[in-house]
């Protein structure tokens, strides 16, 4: 009874964190740049003194859906969307560079150009700082150009250029922030051939059809499991009530 017990307790408990994936994948289903997780687990024997006697479900390293969203035109000076592969340097809350495919940008009070979390995006040197101007533009490369405030000014001057990444995917892993690192929080080289399209976001990649059928296959496992575990404990009191007999 102890086997199948075992059995079914790992098997739900796999079943409850894909239901946590599923459910964070849906509450993203409008979130810019959003990229869905994938759930992993995988049959593995338990060892002990002489063979293997049962069989429990282990985690896998948890994915990522890389594929991209939809490009939505939204015609605003300080969107942009990655065209391909390929990521966005931003400066993450605890300091070090991080990485991400949400191009929805604004300037700060300050001049700090930054995405809609507030986070630092990274240039050629550093965070941007944007100086006042009555226009920005965003090249297909990255260069941001401003037109200053000063009177009957049209030229545009480039100011700095936004770091744009293209890492190897299976380097890459999604942190609890939400944003992309690679290895030990790795700095990685800016790529000349990353493009963005300006005045463009990209969309989240989450395909809510698949994923509410997800939810209702994972719902009907972890209640089979459950089943299962219950079954197991009436056997055993079964089994207990012959011996009581006997």
């Amino acid at each position: 009874m102890d086997r199948m017990l075992y059995v079914a307790m790992s098997g739900a408990k796999q079943n409850m964190l894909a239901q946590a994936h599923n459910a964070n994948n849906m509450a993203n289903v409008s979130t810019t740049g959003f990229k869905a997780d994938l759930a992993a687990a995988r049959s593995m024997p338990l060892f002990g003194n002489g063979f293997p006697t049962r069989v429990f479900s282990m985690t896998e390293r948890e994915g990522t859906d890389f594929n991209p969203g939809a490009i939505q035109t939204t015609g605003r000076a300080l969107d942009i969307a990655i065209k391909g592969e390929g990521f966005i340097a931003v400066q993450g809350k605890d300091g070090n560079e991080a990485y991400t495919r949400a191009g929805e940008l604004r300037v700060t009070a300050t001049g700090l150009l930054e995405t809609s979390n507030g986070l630092a995006v990274m240039g050629e040197g550093g965070p941007i700082s944007i100086p006042p101007a009555k226009r920005i533009e965003i090249a297909l490369d990255g260069s941001i150009s401003v037109i200053n405030q000063t009177k009957g000014s049209e030229v545009a001057n480039v100011i700095d250029r936004i770091k744009l990444v293209n890492p190897d995917l299976k380097d890459v892993s999604k942190g609890h922030d939400g944003l992309f690192h690679v290895g030990d929080n790795e700095v990685l080289p800016a790529d000349a051939e990353v493009e963005v399209i300006s005045g463009a976001l990209e969309g989240s990649n989450v395909n809510i059809a698949s994923e509410l059928v997800n939810m209702i296959e994972l719902a009907r496992q972890f209640e089979m499991q459950v089943k299962m575990m219950k079954t197991a404990e009436d056997n055993d009191e079964y089994a207990m009530r012959l011996i009581n007999i006997a």
